[in-house]
């Protein structure tokens, strides 16, 4: 067996950092799938991160349509300053939906992909998927070539990436500080 794996919840600890770097004082949440295969060790490592940051980050359980509406209504009632969304296919399928909710309540949100970032939402990092695709394909070639699968290791994608939306923080009211745009990998303008 082979393939190509990501990065997921060892992210999560630098992802929340990012956030603060921006929102060093605003309260922050989670939105978590308790539904996911990875919930669990997602979990341990948002718990994780709150615990060694000394900062309490309310964790927002969404398996639904319904739970995301009512996330977000949770979100502006407790006035929560910014959000992390955690790692999960669910949260992929309605990234436009989460981007369009967190724009209209006005709330800064991180990503842990760029393909969030470029619907609109205000900061991605992430693993890169083109990079993921790119490892698969030439993995597939290999195979094609005559290898046999079980010879080739299971691959780690490398490429880690930082995007910002500056149209989304404009919406927002926020700049970004000048040390988060200088790593960022990608403007988006």
């Amino acid at each position: 067996m082979t393939g190509v794996t990501i990065l997921s919840g060892a992210l999560t600890a630098k992802r929340l950092e990012l956030l603060r770097e921006l929102r060093p004082q605003a309260s922050l949440a989670c939105l978590v799938n308790p539904g996911s295969p990875e919930a669990e060790t997602q979990l341990t490592d948002i718990r994780e991160v709150a615990r060694t940051t000394g900062r309490e980050l309310r964790l927002l359980n969404v398996s639904n349509d319904n739970d995301l509406d009512a996330a977000f209504a949770t979100l502006v009632r407790e006035q929560i300053g910014g959000l992390l969304v955690a790692n999960d296919a669910f949260f992929v399928g309605r990234r436009e939906q989460i981007v369009a909710l967190a724009a209209r309540n006005a709330i800064p949100a991180m990503y842990f992909l760029r393909e969030f970032a470029a619907v609109g939402g205000l900061m991605s990092y992430g693993n890169s998927l083109a990079d993921a695709y790119h490892r698969v394909g030439i993995l597939t070639g290999k195979i094609l070539g005559g290898v046999k699968p079980a010879d080739l290791p299971v691959e780690q994608a490398v490429k880690i990436e930082l995007v910002l939306n500056l149209k989304a923080a404009k919406a927002l009211g926020l700049t970004f500080p000048i040390p988060l745009l200088g790593r960022a990998d990608e403007v988006i303008e």
